[in-house]
């Protein structure tokens, strides 16, 4: 959590985390399990974007609308998460979003035209929006150790699934580019008989969620900044993620590698690196000038040769660890609304960038070159940070004063990427 002066809260180290991140009962565990099987669809696809546009005979910027359509859903979904949820309870959203994740992920590895591909991954994108804004929920309310063991069992979870998705997408991908679809489905429906099995039903709020709460929160100037850094970070983010494969232009396996080794920087930067970081130097110092690092980064990734580009892309994954963290804390701590409600309404801002920064990355190379997508997502980096130093008092001055409101809610949905 961040304190009114912008530094973790008493009792929040990174160390008291950590202690108990691996004792935790089975239910957390195959809830953090299947997050991680859930993580693992967003980089699926990167190191076979090339595969999937030579087989479907697709170009770059149709193919890029695979992350578009499932992010453009996920943004509209997560008006609806807390309405689904605060009427069928977490368990039964959870298995409702993993059944979608199993029928959409089969589906997109029978398709037979980019259309129905795109399709398909919109279908996922609405099954990921409800598990994974639900899972953080779950774990907090189930987790031993408190709130901070939970942030970074889930933060572990983001990390690894991070990682692992492109080296996934790289093994299977490389004899066809349907087969990772159809192993994500088989995981997530592993994942399903899990949860099935091992988490009890957790209580349901005392108040029913309208879809139209998210909005209204968006009122308070604490989230409001919060989410609008958060978009343009975003943007920068998911052009790495979903406009760097064309650029590098490698082997499923080659490319595979780079983003696992990207995956693996994030996930050791988010859950180890950043907390310390923040107790350091405070959470908006270390989130600026994290920002500030991501903009250099891709402006010298898009203006390097390939050697260049693909240590670059891997380095971006230090700086997006650490911005994911401060995010997901920010998300935690700035609102007086309700945690489901404010984090539903942070993400419903954020999610919009992943949607436009996969479409709009490629057309802005087909209108200009190569290097120009890397100087917007540097921009928007810097927009991001700018947004944290002219709004920090908004991001922080309420932190102190509503945490022992929410100290004991055991229904937090924050959607972290």
């Amino acid at each position: 959590m961040i304190s009114s002066t912008g530094d973790p809260a008493e009792g929040d180290t990174p160390d008291a985390g950590a202690a108990g991140l691996l004792r935790q009962p089975k239910a957390v565990r195959a809830t953090a399990g299947a997050s991680v099987v859930a993580f693992m669809g967003i980089g699926l696809v990167d190191p076979i974007l090339p595969s999937i546009a030579k087989g479907l005979d697709a170009t770059p910027s149709q193919v890029s609308l695979l992350f578009t359509s499932y992010f453009l859903i996920t943004a509209f979904a997560m008006l609806l998460t807390g309405f689904v949820s605060s009427r069928i309870g977490g368990r039964r959203t959870l298995l409702l979003g993993l059944a979608l994740v199993v029928v959409f992920a089969g589906l997109a590895g029978t398709s037979g035209s980019v259309g129905e591909l795109v399709g398909f991954r919109a279908g996922w994108g609405l099954g990921n929006a409800l598990f994974v804004s639900t899972a953080l929920a779950v774990i907090v309310g189930a987790a031993a150790g408190g709130s901070a063991a939970a942030i970074l069992l889930y933060e572990s979870a983001l990390g690894l699934g991070m990682a692992c998705g492109p080296l996934l997408g790289a093994l299977l991908g490389d004899a066809s580019w349907r087969y990772p679809f159809f192993g994500t489905a088989f995981l997530m429906a592993v994942g399903f008989l899990c949860i099935a099995a091992f988490l009890k039903e957790q209580p349901r709020p005392a108040r029913k969620t309208s879809p139209l709460d998210p909005i209204r929160a968006l009122g308070h100037g604490g989230l409001a900044s919060a989410a609008v850094s958060a978009f343009f970070y975003n943007y920068t983010f998911f052009t790495v993620l979903a406009f760097t494969p064309f650029v590098l232009n490698m082997t499923p396996y080659k490319s595979g590698a780079v983003f696992f080794c990207w995956g693996v920087l994030l996930a050791v930067f988010s859950v180890i690196v950043a907390p310390r970081m923040q107790a350091r130097f405070g959470s908006l110092k270390v989130l600026g000038g994290s920002l500030v690092l991501l903009a250099v980064d891709v402006l010298v990734l898009g203006f390097g040769d390939h050697t260049t580009a693909v240590v670059c892309t891997i380095l971006s994954g230090a700086f997006i660890g650490v911005n994911n963290t401060v995010y997901t804390e920010l998300a935690l701590g700035v609102s007086d609304a309700p945690r489901p409600v404010a984090s539903a309404g942070y993400n419903f801002v954020r999610w919009f960038a992943a949607a436009a920064a996969p479409y709009f990355a490629p057309k802005i190379e087909e209108w200009t070159d190569v290097h120009i997508p890397f100087v917007v997502a540097a921009v928007t980096a810097a927009a991001g940070a700018v947004v944290v130093l002219v709004r920090r008092k908004a991001l922080t001055h309420e932190a102190e004063e509503l945490r022992p409101r929410h100290a004991t809610e055991d229904s937090v949905t924050v959607f972290a990427n």
